[in-house]
């Protein structure tokens, strides 16, 4: 892999900081009624649908190695019975919709995306970030259709994950479908496929870059070289690798996943109000599952209590969604 970037990073610094980059840029586009699409146009789920018969679960860490991103106290909470899908939605999928809806999503609108640094093809129009990683590029023309600018399409790629799509993007889809996003406690409680305890959706064993690769992360020196240990360099398929003990496929790795909730940090410290006073301030909404982009060394989010936030209007190339529905 091509050199994508000089900046060292932290293990505390995120792979999805990315900024409020297009704030206000655009209208809102709220649910998808407001925009013309009927609500639940899709009277049944897919019947692959995972049912789960929720319960109390213990959501979180008790202590994080992430103290910034709110993964702590752990606590109690109350899961109600649902219904979720085993895999992300593919671009597959998203095409049905843009094509039955007229959607357009708001990287379409926009005219532009963030695409990983090395991804970019020769001669697309690309700017550096303005407030994000070295390793992001403004890719004019980048949207789920064409993933990495224009000369890119979605040849081999039917059967990954849906990017460069916003929260909003996300939330008008699902009102089609007939779902809607997940929780965070949903989320978490399916990701551990029934595993009391689980850091990771197979259990506690930690990935590495040779042997034990379980999930579609970074293997080698992010961001300047990439092995590909696990097979892959950007998305997987959405069914690629083992699922967990729900059959649940890639619930960490491959694509960050879209949560309902406001991304919110839990702890009552002076740095955790001013933080939320931040994400309130930008519609900041939350984040699971970590991507390819992931590697122990500077962003350990692949982790089931590991949670990120970035505003609503905002899409990258390693950022997707799964849906879940009422049971």
């Amino acid at each position: 892999m091509g050199d994508s970037g000089t900046a060292r990073t932290s293990a505390g610094e995120s792979c999805c900081s990315c900024g409020q980059l297009r704030r206000g840029a655009l209208p809102a586009i709220g649910v998808a009624g407001a925009i013309g699409i009927p609500e639940s146009s899709h009277s049944q789920p897919p019947a692959r649908v995972v049912r789960l018969r929720g319960g109390r679960f213990r959501t979180g860490v008790g202590k994080s190695p992430l103290p910034q991103d709110g993964e702590s106290p752990a606590r109690e909470v109350n899961v109600r019975p649902f219904a979720i899908d085993p895999l992300a939605v593919t671009n597959d999928w998203f095409g049905k919709f843009a094509l039955a809806t007229g959607y357009r999503t708001e990287a379409e609108r926009h005219g532009w995306s963030l695409v990983f640094a090395a991804f970019v093809p020769d001669g697309a129009k690309a700017l550096a970030s303005d407030d994000g990683p070295s390793w992001w590029r403004r890719v004019e023309g980048a949207c789920w259709k064409h993933p990495e600018g224009p000369q890119s399409d979605l040849s081999g790629r039917l059967d990954h994950p849906a990017v460069h799509v916003s929260w909003n993007d996300a939330v008008a889809f699902a009102a089609w479908a007939g779902g809607r996003l997940p929780t965070e406690a949903e989320w978490e409680f399916a990701a551990t496929g029934g595993l009391a305890g689980a850091i990771y959706p197979w259990g506690a064993k930690e990935p590495d870059d040779a042997a034990f690769t379980p999930c579609n992360i970074w293997q080698g020196d992010f961001p300047m070289r990439n092995t590909a240990a696990d097979g892959y360099l950007s998305t997987a398929p959405t069914d690629a690798f083992a699922p967990n003990g729900h059959g649940l496929f890639n619930m960490v790795g491959n694509t960050w996943e879209w949560c309902a909730d406001a991304f919110r940090v839990r702890s009552l410290a002076r740095a955790a109000k001013e933080r939320n006073a931040r994400a309130h301030a930008a519609d900041e909404r939350l984040l699971k599952g970590g991507s390819y982009l992931c590697h122990r060394s500077y962003c350990y989010r692949y982790r089931i209590a590991a949670r990120t936030g970035v505003s609503a209007d905002s899409s990258t190339g390693h950022v997707g969604f799964r849906l879940v529905f009422d049971a």
